[in-house]
This record gives structure tokens, sequence and C-alpha cells, in this order.
């Protein structure tokens, strides 16, 4: 198969429910809620920290990276809410400056500079594509957004107002987005009004990582999941660094379908139902990913890059043959699936996984290592040492009880690896020593 083109994919056009839904109304949002038609409230009573080990194709043996945390029992921490925007979507950093860039959801992108020790909002933002974007559905906006290594492109993510995902890169002048750079890397057209996915990141390699969903609905109806020829239930890798008018990118030669023979050659790793962010870790170069589950689980991955596959290259990780640990009643072929690290029953009060960062920052040493995430419905931050080995029983787990966001939507790491919360009614909090 030929690469693609970076024109709109051609298909049918259908209209998109419009929801104007004010922000304390809304109980479910862009995290793809796993109960597609439903919401669950917060729990009420505290939920046992879940060790699930590794089975067949588990990831999770690796040594960690030196200055990972062992006694998660001795941390203690706490949120402060350092600023508040609109609906924020999403949290990025950029190489050689302080400011940190917020991602809001009707299609605004904000900068905030540290000032006494708090984060100043700009009056204005720095992109407003509130006019391309399609936001009125719950999981659907302006959901992601990062620069790469060295802070001269911009790439960000959207649906457009007929709810079909959008990736656009900008060029940076000095600190100013030059609007007349824009270009569509991608366009990929979605079936129903959830599970868009939208994470951005650069990976460690230079790379650009797209996270999409499987199209939504429930169940993956369409098969997408374990179809490697189309582009949803999976993330991407893309050289953005080089390309051509037509298509403003090139193809990773150890993409594992780089020749377009057996899937598409954007494809990195399958089998996603709804990563709702992921994130590389500083130090060891290890993908995480928060991939939203359906009715039972909710699950983490650990895809370490020091293995033969290099961080995730080709694995099928399961869905829709799977959800987290559990068989789904989809027949396949299950041999070779990797599994989770953990996943996490919804009995345990959860609903939709908020995936989040390995600590690498200095102000908390004993944080350090740690992998730290969250659950929109049970906004409680969760902590999993990095140094998770399936032989000792899976990684340990805390649940730091008190510790709780508004609707945490997602995470942030600023320059200096601290780590940030965000809450779907505007908090931006960052996580500190107790």
């Amino acid at each position: 198969m030929s690469a693609p083109t970076a024109a709109p994919v051609t298909s049918r056009r259908r209209s998109v429910r419009r929801l104007a839904v004010p922000v304390a109304a809304l109980l479910v949002t862009v995290t793809a809620c796993s109960d597609d038609t439903a919401t669950r409230s917060a729990p009420t009573t505290t939920t046992t920290p879940t060790s699930v080990p590794g089975g067949a194709g588990d990831t999770s043996s690796t040594t960690a990276a030196a200055g990972t945390a062992t006694d998660l029992a001795a941390v203690a921490i706490r949120l402060r809410k350092v600023a508040e925007v609109d609906q924020p979507t999403s949290f990025t950093d950029r190489r050689g400056t302080s400011t940190v860039y917020v991602t809001e959801k009707a299609g605004r992108l904000r900068s905030l500079h540290p000032t006494n020790d708090a984060l100043s909002l700009d009056d204005s933002p720095v992109l407003d594509i509130s006019g391309d974007v399609g936001s009125d559905g719950l999981e659907q906006g302006l959901l992601g957004a990062a620069f790469n290594a060295d802070g001269t492109t911009l790439v960000v993510s959207y649906t457009n107002p007929d709810g079909d995902s959008r990736v656009d890169a900008y060029d940076m002048s000095g600190d100013q987005i030059d609007r007349s750079s824009r270009r569509q890397l991608l366009a990929i057209d979605q079936p129903f009004a959830n599970h868009n996915g939208g994470s951005v990141a650069f990976g460690p390699d230079g790379m650009l990582y797209l996270g999409f969903g499987d199209g939504g609905s429930q169940g993956d109806p369409s098969g997408n999941g374990q179809n490697t020829r189309v582009l949803l239930a999976k993330i991407l890798r893309l050289d953005v660094s080089t390309g051509t008018a037509a298509r403003p990118y090139t193809i990773p030669p150890d993409n594992p379908f780089a020749d377009g023979t057996a899937g598409r050659p954007e494809v990195w790793l399958y089998g996603v139902r709804n990563p709702w962010r992921f994130s590389f870790d500083r130090d060891s170069g290890d993908l995480w990913i928060g991939d939203v589950g359906g009715s039972d689980r909710e699950e983490i991955d650990r895809l370490p890059a020091t293995e033969g596959q290099g961080a995730g290259r080709g694995l099928n990780l399961g869905w829709q043959l799977r959800e987290g640990l559990k068989d789904t009643d989809r027949s396949g072929d299950r041999s070779g699936l990797t599994d989770p690290v953990t996943d996490e029953p919804h009995d345990n009060g959860v609903c939709s996984i908020t995936g989040g960062y390995v600590y690498r920052g200095s102000a908390i040493p004993e944080l350090r290592g740690v992998y730290v995430w969250s659950d929109f419905c049970d906004s409680t931050l969760r902590g999993m040492t990095a140094a998770a080995s399936a032989s000792s029983g899976g990684p340990t787990i805390r649940r730091f009880d008190g510790v709780t966001g508004d609707q945490i939507t997602s995470f942030g790491q600023d320059t200096d690896g601290e780590l940030y919360v965000l809450g779907l009614g505007g908090s931006i909090s960052r996580i500190e020593a107790a």
C-alpha cells in the first residue's frame, strides 16, 4: 500500500450532534468515559491499591532507571492550584523557555509563565483556531499540542466542525507562532463523536507520536483495533522534519509497516481503545499509555525503550480482543498480545483513565521514578513504581487518598520535570511535597 497524502479523507459526511452543555453540567469529558452512554459519580469509599502481575507478553520486567523510588508509602504529596483557564485538555512545555502552554477545549492555546511560585496567564491566546474546531461533543475539541525538541515546530490535534480528526503543524518565529506556515499533517474521518484520542508527543527519537481511539460507539463495531490498515485505534509515528507540500511528513524507515505491505506506514503500534494520554519517561525513554477501557477495566501499558521492540514498535495491545487483561467476546488470534503493566476494575470506582508521567523533577525526591496518573470519575492521584517486575508480583501501586483533583482531564510536565494536573472546571494545579 502506498503512503497516503495529507489531503482530507474523502468519505460520507454526517451530522454531528452539538451539545450546548455548560462546564458545571459536564459529568463526562474529552477523556472518553469508558461507559459511552452513562456517567458515574466519583466514589465515596477508599479503594484498595491494585497490583496485577504481567502474563504472556509482559513488558514490565525491565530494570528501572537510576533514581526510581521504591517506597511509595513514604511519599507525601499535595495539589496546589497555580492557574485557571477554560476547560483545559492538555499541557506542554517548550525547550529553551520556562513558558508552558495549555490547550483549551474550545480551540485556544494559552501561554503561562512562572511568576511568584504560580503560573501567570497571558491575556490573549497565542493561537486561536476555535473557528475550525468542533468542541460541543463531550470528547471533541482541541485535544493536544506539542513542540518538537528545539521548539521550532508546534503540532496540534483537534476535531473539526464535522467531528473528524485533524493534525496541523506550525513553524515558530522566535516566541511567536507563524500562522501563515500552517499545514495539515493528517485528516482522519471519525465515524462517531467519541474515542477521538488526540494525544500528541515528540519522542526521544525526535519523531512525532499521535494517539487515536477506535472511532467510537461501544465495542469497536468497525473492528479498527486489530486492523493495521486503518489509522484508528493506533499510535502513529511520523517524521515531520522532512516532507513535501503534498505530504508534509515522511515515514521513518524503522516503522513496523514502513513499506505499506502489512499495514499503514504511519502505524507504530495498534490494539488501543482510546489512548487518553501517553508519555515518554525522560530518563529511560519508556512509553507509558493510559488506555480508556469499556465496561470493566482501565489499563496502563509500559513499553520499555530498552527491549527489542523499542518503546512499543509493532506491538499489539489487544483491543478489541481484550479489555485490559480480560478477554472480550470477540473471536481472534490472541497469541502475541502485549499485556498491560496493570489494569483496574470499575468496581474500584474508576471509569475513564487519565494517563500521566513518570516524575523526573527535583522538588519531590521521594517521588522520582514514580508513574503518576488518575481517573476522570475518581480523580484521586495514583502512583506506580516504574520498577515494575512481574517476577516480584507486579508493580507497587498507591492511591494517594485525599490528593484529589477536579475531574482530571490531563497531566503536564514542565522543562524542570515538575508535574501539573488539569481539571475540567479550569484548574491547573502543581504536585508538591506535602
